[in-house]
């Protein structure tokens, strides 16, 4: 495509599109929405198994690697503290209390869904957005590669398919987001559960339910309920025997971190200069030098 006038203020208005996306969806999702009525799941890793079922669920419904299921009764995984990666939306790990060393328990972790995401809030072209019904979606259509997400999420969860050259695409738990809006089904995970250590309803329920338990059973767990305000709230809660500071969920304050990776990418495009119309400035002025060089060697040559 040639860059003369009409093709360039074309790319400087695609860069102004794509920003205005970016922010507009940073806009939308103020500290003041109400989650209560969204979908999520109580983790109580008090009555966790570590079976590890909820991996193999997770695997057949999406990553589908074509492990044998019997590879997931393999307990030797949790000699080393494993991640969420492109191949493995969640995992279990096992954890211990310094204060009882000998009463292990297990932990899964995926993507948190948070209510104020920031992974959204930092995507420049909306490829992600938290939807109404609970899950933080992902449209790779839309994503350009930049990983704004990965660095902008606390709990360090999407990764990306750095071996696919042509087509890479960011990678999480995705909710299960067709089978719990479009099928009527609990995520996979929680279907297999089979200590029902995962349940899934909305974020209200969930919290009475988690209070309950607590209130139940103060020798069994400690008096947090992790994920109903750390970050604003997240759709994934957790109960624990243990203080939380001794799992790999970091430790956070009640703030939504939108409000940081906002004020970063305000900072950055606070002249309004989005990169596709820095790149078709660029264009512009490769292509009239060209110009002006070929009309040069052009005279040059008559002469």
């Amino acid at each position: 495509m040639a860059i003369n006038r009409r093709n360039f203020f074309k790319l400087a208005a695609a860069g102004s599109t794509a920003l205005a996306v970016g922010k507009a969806h940073a806009d939308d999702s103020g500290l003041t929405v109400d989650c209560s009525d969204n979908y999520g799941v109580l983790v109580d890793t008090a009555v966790c198994i570590g079976c590890r079922r909820c991996e193999l669920a997770c695997d057949q419904e999406h990553t589908k690697s074509g492990r044998p299921p019997e590879s997931f009764d393999d307990k030797s995984v949790y000699e080393k503290h494993r991640r969420p990666n492109k191949d493995a939306f969640t995992v279990v790990n096992e954890f211990a209390d310094p204060a009882k060393p000998d009463d292990k328990y297990t932990m899964k972790v995926q993507c948190m869904h948070c209510n104020d995401p920031a992974c959204a809030s930092a995507c420049l072209v909306g490829a992600l957005r938290k939807d109404a019904a609970g899950p933080v979606v992902y449209e790779e259509w839309r994503c350009i590669g930049c990983r704004y997400c990965m660095v902008a999420c606390p709990f360090q969860i999407p990764t990306y398919e750095y071996d696919k050259a042509l087509e890479p695409r960011v990678r999480k738990c995705t909710f299960c987001y067709e089978r719990i809006t479009e099928e009527g089904q609990m995520p996979a995970c929680v279907a297999i559960c089979p200590n029902e250590a995962l349940t899934f309803g909305t974020r209200q329920r969930l919290l009475e339910v988690a209070h309950y338990r607590i209130k139940s059973h103060p020798e069994r767990y400690v008096d947090h309920v992790y994920g109903e305000k750390e970050a604003g709230g997240t759709s994934w809660m957790y109960l624990a025997p243990a203080e939380f500071a001794h799992t790999e969920l970091p430790r956070l304050d009640h703030s939504a971190i939108p409000t940081l990776t906002e004020t970063i990418q305000h900072g950055i495009f606070k002249s309004f200069l989005p990169p596709l119309a820095l790149y078709g400035l660029l264009g512009l002025i490769m292509h009239s030098t060209r110009e002006k060089k070929d009309r040069s060697e052009e005279s040059s040559n008559h002469d």
